[in-house]
């Protein structure tokens, strides 16, 4: 019975953390368009991981944290880091210059239909029919959103949205890749190598293109900006080290599948932070393609839950 109540406790707890985790991740797409105002996709992500490796550092120098790594530990997150941070937000922010904010949640909002099929594939997480079903519904209400667009899309929209789609298949990838590596390896430790490698990752490619043109002295300008600063601080702390935590913790807990359907939460929340923070235009069909969507990936987790109770 105690091992009951503990393992119930814990997947409340991942659902608690895999909500916080969407929210976060929803007004990222805020602070992404904030962030790429003042500077280049490239500076932005090296100083967003350069704050996120320096917070996650400092737990660590004052022994709060304690981080056991092996060679063999570095290897095995290695992929894992390609596709997380490193695919995804390059993607991300890249696709955010020819997007909006809300069209790129919508879009991230198909990463639970990439995840179930992974899962499905390399997890042998088990789906229902319905479950399926409604899964086609969520990709419909996508399908729906550029329908309706018709002739509005240009050259540069289809760039964005082919960027933003590319990050969502990275953060698919990672949540197979995670939920199979926390099983054997402490959430905190995984999260400061990913963290570690977005941080190396990004700042070389930055220092390097300034190099490269000779204009290093621009790879320091944004910082004197305030609204990149504050954008860049929660970018760096919140969007990449606290999600990173809050999702490995959830996968650690929670199939793959089950986790990624949160990210709809997030859709809503880009959504709604587009539309208030920056002045976005919105259609009815943007509403109405994300209920599809929504009620389309709610209906794939209450049909899992029906599909449980019916086996047991």
């Amino acid at each position: 019975m105690k091992t009951v109540n503990l393992d119930s406790k814990g997947k409340r707890l991942a659902y608690s953390a895999i909500v916080i985790y969407s929210i976060i991740v929803g007004l990222s797409f805020l602070f992404g368009k904030l962030a790429l105002s003042v500077a280049s996709p490239l500076d932005s992500l090296a100083h967003r991981f350069t704050i996120s490796f320096a917070a996650a550092t400092i737990p660590v120098l004052f022994g709060w944290v304690k981080l056991k790594l092996t060679l063999k530990d570095l290897l095995a997150v290695l992929p894992l880091a390609v596709f997380y941070p490193s695919m995804f937000f390059a993607f991300q922010a890249y696709g955010l210059q020819f997007t909006s904010s809300a069209e790129a949640g919508i879009i991230h909002a198909t990463v639970p239909i990439f995840t179930m099929i992974a899962a499905a594939y390399f997890l042998k997480e088990r789906t229902t029919k319905l479950q399926k079903l409604s899964t086609l519904l969520s990709v419909a209400g996508v399908i729906f959103i550029f329908a309706m667009k018709g002739s509005s899309i240009d050259l540069a929209n289809v760039k964005g949205t082919l960027l933003i789609l590319l990050s969502a298949l990275s953060l698919a990838g990672y949540s197979v890749m995670a939920r199979r590596l926390s099983s054997r390896m402490k959430v905190m430790t995984m999260t400061y190598v990913m963290t570690a490698i977005g941080f190396l990752a990004f700042n070389l490619m930055a220092v390097g293109s300034h190099l490269a043109d000779g204009t290093l002295g621009h790879y320091f300008a944004p910082i004197t900006h305030p609204v990149f600063l504050i954008s860049i601080l929660y970018l760096g702390v919140l969007s990449s080290l606290v999600s990173s935590l809050l999702s490995n913790y959830a996968l650690s807990k929670l199939e793959a599948s089950k986790v990624s359907v949160f990210n709809h939460l997030a859709t809503l929340v880009s959504i709604i932070g587009g539309f208030i923070f920056l002045n976005e235009q919105l259609a009815y069909y943007h509403f109405v393609g994300a209920a599809v969507i929504i009620v389309g990936v709610l209906g794939a987790n209450a049909a899992g839950r029906k599909g449980r109770r019916a086996a047991s």
